[in-house]
């Protein structure tokens, strides 16, 4: 099930390497990656998702295949097809090893792979019947190789090529588009092929190969030539590239399929391509990350890595009836190994660099760190087409699904709900600085709460999540979270401290005391915080409890735990508690709760709902203290519009009811 990452410094695996690089056994892989656009649409990555999965589909049952996925935008347009003297096993094999090199393209809005079997290509134009690309369609020349150098015969060589790769065209233009071909000639043959794509036209086919010939005939003396077009792939070679004994000799006119690389030795490559891919793409990451006050845990120096096959066949190809839940980088989906194994699969779309840059983050944070009220991760994966992360399976799923769901067949009870927020408490205490880092997790909130099945909380998704030195105060960076758990300083300077996560903490309190969402976005009614701060300035904080548990509880603890929200809340990150005292509050009965100040309120008046893109909040409040703090994001709609639109932060969430 695993897939080790080679260490370049173990003479094991730089036998490996020098293999994979220098045996001619196996294939060569051409990767021409868009320009440098980059496609950042957040449906990008799940429509080419789609899309390469349901080509696989058609190349395991016909060699060829092509799908387009036209909405959400952006269209995506996808083709494969393998050569037609590869197996179909061969040919599935080959089609999987042009898969695991898609990632090192993404997201460029397009991307072609040859191999020496194979064809992938995805765009976002409809480019089924493109014959010739001149921007994009390559001509590739090998060596020498043991053709003299004398002038003579390297122009009789040229002639030879020529006439070959002409004989050749001339045969599959005649054949469906395909055809390969011997010329031996006093024991020096040549072999050559020629391959249309199955949606060229006879006309397109023959243009296409006709613009090959010129190309390709250019190469000799060249022992091995090759024409990567749009619409055709065209090669000679001294050597015999086929694999075969079936060759058309001299001048036969028929051809037959033939077999191709071994598909032994096409699963290896792609192992050690995929290993080859997670050493090189870990190693970046860790010198990207030396500058976050900590030096991250390796993947390669652990069991974390699962191979992407293996999760996909778990997920039954992530079928939508195994999906958990929605997340703003990607789903979550149940796995269930052939051992029994039952996983939490979260599959992730790199539609952005900073998509990429939170799987590594979340790789590196949570797998050296182990508490009860954390999710655990078992492994990731990084060598498909997406990358993925793989947990431990919480049968009662997120905090919200069963504390705002209607007609949910589970109520938690006053004790439960206690239960839970303690256990979240100590989590988060464990983060800021109980494991001895001290980490920020920065998206707390109900769908961020797992439940396993005895109803224990476990903090989850630290995709977002920062690491800050012990000797700093804070760390200054783009706004990222959701909006109605995010705290005013961090909003209005992006001054990041652990007060943010204490702040969406205590609106989480209140969420779950109250048995509400802090929706900011329903008009004409008050949120969480200025219900409980109503109610409790007017000596009547219980009443804010959620009716559904009919009066049973402790009223005192009830008080005191929406007294803790409360004071967590506050507009000043210096009022605030630490999670160690709100853990000292929460366990210690006779511990005093200090007096709240008034929180900042989020009013849904002023917000536009028929338009996110120019959205903006405002706060109501008669705090001069606060005002003070937050007036320089709230005063002006642009202020808001500089925060969005100068971080292009992909996981802004600030307009996502939570």
């Amino acid at each position: 099930m695993r897939l080790p990452v080679p260490n370049p410094q173990n003479p094991k695996w730089l036998l490996v390497i020098f293999l994979f690089f220098f045996s001619p056994s196996f294939s060569e892989t051409t990767l021409l990656c868009g320009s440098s656009n980059q496609d950042s649409r957040p449906n990008f990555i799940p429509n080419l998702i789609v899309a390469m999965r349901e080509v696989s589909k058609g190349v395991s049952e016909s060699k060829y295949a092509f799908h387009s996925v036209i909405s959400p935008d952006p269209s995506i347009f996808t083709y494969a097809q393998c050569f037609n003297f590869l197996s179909q096993n061969d040919c599935i094999a080959c089609h999987s090893e042009s898969r695991t090199e898609l990632p090192r393209c993404l997201p460029a809005s397009s991307a072609r792979i040859y191999l020496d079997g194979c064809f992938l290509r995805y765009d976002v134009y409809k480019f089924y019947d493109e014959a010739i690309d001149k921007g994009n369609d390559m001509v590739r020349c090998g060596g020498p190789g043991n053709v003299t150098i004398d002038q003579y015969i390297r122009q009789e060589f040229k002639e030879r090529v020529l006439g070959v790769v002409q004989r050749v065209v001339m045969i599959a233009l005649k054949s469906k588009g395909f055809a390969v071909y011997e010329d031996e000639k006093d024991g020096n043959p040549v072999y050559a092929m020629a391959q249309c794509w199955a949606t060229q036209s006879i006309r397109n086919c023959s243009n296409c190969l006709s613009n090959a010939v010129r190309k390709v005939s250019t190469c000799a003396p060249a022992t091995d030539g090759r024409v990567m077009n749009a619409g055709c792939y065209l090669r000679y070679s001294t050597e015999n590239f086929l694999r075969s004994d079936t060759l058309i000799k001299g001048s036969e006119a028929s051809w037959v399929t033939i077999a191709g690389i071994l598909s032994s030795i096409a699963v290896t490559l792609i192992a050690v391509v995929g290993a080859l891919l997670a050493y090189k793409k870990i190693s970046k990451r860790k010198r990207e990350r030396k500058n976050l006050g900590r030096n991250p845990i390796s993947v390669d120096n652990s069991d974390l890595n699962f191979k992407y096959e293996i999760l996909e066949k778990a997920t039954h190809s992530f079928d939508s009836t195994r999906k958990l839940g929605q997340g703003g980088a990607g789903s979550v989906f149940k796995g269930t190994f052939p051992d029994g194994t039952i996983v939490a699969v979260k599959r992730l779309f790199f539609n952005t660099r900073q998509w990429a840059d939170e799987f590594f983050n979340e790789v590196n944070l949570i797998s050296g760190i182990q508490h009860k009220n954390l999710v655990r991760l078992l492994g990731c994966s990084i060598e498909g087409p997406e990358s993925l992360l793989v947990y431990e399976y919480l049968p009662n799923k997120s905090l919200d699904q069963i504390l705002f769901a209607k007609n949910t067949f589970l109520l938690l009870t006053w004790q439960k709900r206690f239960d839970v927020i303690s256990g979240i408490a100590d989590g988060l205490a464990y983060l800021h600085g109980g494991c001895g880092e001290k980490i920020i997790h920065r998206d707390i909130k109900s769908s961020n709460i797992l439940l396993d099945e005895n109803l224990t909380p476990k903090i989850a998704d630290f995709g977002l999540a920062r690491c800050v030195g012990q000797d700093k105060s804070h760390v200054s960076t783009g706004v990222a979270g959701t909006l109605g758990y995010m705290a005013p300083e961090y909003l209005v300077r992006g001054q990041l401290t652990e007060k943010a996560d204490v702040y969406a903490f205590g609106v989480l309190v209140l969420e779950i005391v109250c048995g509400r969402k802090n929706s900011v976005f329903t008009q004409g009614s008050s949120s969480v915080l200025q219900s409980v701060w109503r109610n409790y300035k007017a000596n009547k904080i219980t009443e804010s409890v959620d009716p559904a548990l009919e009066g049973i509880y402790s009223v005192r603890e009830a008080s005191n735990v929406l007294r803790i929200g409360l004071l967590c809340t506050q507009a000043s990150a210096a009022l605030r508690p630490s999670m160690f005292e709100v853990v000292e509050m929460l366990s210690d009965e006779e511990r005093v709760i200090p007096s709240p100040k008034q929180p900042p309120f989020l009013n849904a008046s002023v917000l536009n709902l028929d338009d996110t893109t120019t959205t903006y909040p405002m706060i109501s409040s008669t705090s001069s203290s606060m005002a003070a703090e937050v007036s320089t994001f709230y005063s002006a709609k642009s202020a808001t519009m500089d925060i969005l639109g100068s971080n292009s932060i992909s996981r802004f969430r600030a307009f996502e009811p939570s």
